[in-house]
């Protein structure tokens, strides 16, 4: 790809947070604004199997919501005998199907109350949690300060913000556009959380990037153009396993939304995270289930 090309992408999507960010703003609501599906994702009536004995929550990212993002992964796991149920976070007012904006550890909260409704439904001890992009950094707010290492087994961060981005270096412009990193953190305040350095960052990251008890799994690929230097996805600590997708395949070439949201390498590799113990290898012909 071109270079101007691959500049594009960030410049597009710091176009689009500019955009949303001109939308009357400001706190995270509970209620979604999505339908549920019904083929056996967000049944409540689920009832996990000794196979797979802990419901599987899926965590959208920033401008996603509980459906469009896993319209392949939910169905992919469900297929193997999960049950599957994902939330919306972190809304505005006045916008709709566009979530994950609200303050973060705001919607750390929202996943809090979720997984709560979640293991009382289905009766498991504790769940696992799924996340792309944002949503699988959030989810470390919940583990580390609102008590969620007691109720979740595993964490696998699909492209996850885990130390910010760069957006290849267009969030360093943001100094020589007088009130703009303002006007982000007032409107859109979980892409001001997500600018490396920000003082969200700063906090869920001091004294480790883990908390015991938890297993943690990193997807990554080298392509990704949102949640920039890649690597700074991965995490350290104990019990942790960082994988990037072009170890597996090589010939695999999702960017940060195609790793999410269709890219079946990466969800058979989550499928290893939530069952280690009958992991098989992932390889580009995982592509083929």
């Amino acid at each position: 790809m071109l270079p101007w090309k691959r500049a594009l992408r960030p410049l597009s999507a710091l176009m689009l947070a500019v955009a949303v960010a001109l939308t009357p703003a400001a706190t995270a609501t509970a209620e979604p604004t999505t339908a549920a599906p019904s083929s056996g994702w967000n049944n409540y009536d689920c009832k996990p199997s000794a196979a797979h004995p802990r419901p599987v929550v899926l965590v959208h990212g920033t401008l996603g919501n509980s459906v469009d993002n896993w319209l392949v992964l939910a169905p992919y796991l469900v297929k193997r005998g999960y049950c599957v149920f994902s939330l919306d976070y972190g809304q505005l007012p006045n916008v709709p199907f566009f979530h994950g904006l609200g303050p973060i550890d705001k919607s750390a909260e929202q996943l809090d109350a979720y997984v709560d409704k979640v293991l009382a439904a289905t009766g498991a001890p504790k769940a696992d949690i799924v996340g792309h992009s944002q949503g699988g950094m959030m989810p470390r707010y919940y583990l580390k300060f609102l008590g969620g290492a007691e109720k979740v087994n595993a964490l696998v961060g699909i492209a996850p913000s885990n130390h910010g981005t760069t957006l290849n270096g267009f969030t360093g412009l943001l100094p020589y556009f007088p009130g703009a990193a303002d006007l982000l953190g007032r409107h859109t305040p979980a892409l001001a959380d997500q600018v490396t350095g920000s003082a969200f960052l700063t906090k869920l990251n001091a004294d480790g990037d883990t908390v015991p008890g938890v297993r943690y799994t990193v997807i990554a690929t080298r392509y990704d153009q949102v949640v920039t230097p890649w690597r700074s996805q991965y995490l350290s600590g104990p019990n942790v396993r960082n994988v990037l997708l072009q170890d597996l395949c090589p010939l695999d070439l999702s960017e940060h939304v195609a790793i999410g949201v269709l890219d079946l390498i990466a969800y058979h590799e989550v499928a290893n995270a939530l069952d280690p113990a009958h992991a098989r290898p992932t390889t580009c012909a995982s592509v083929f289930g």
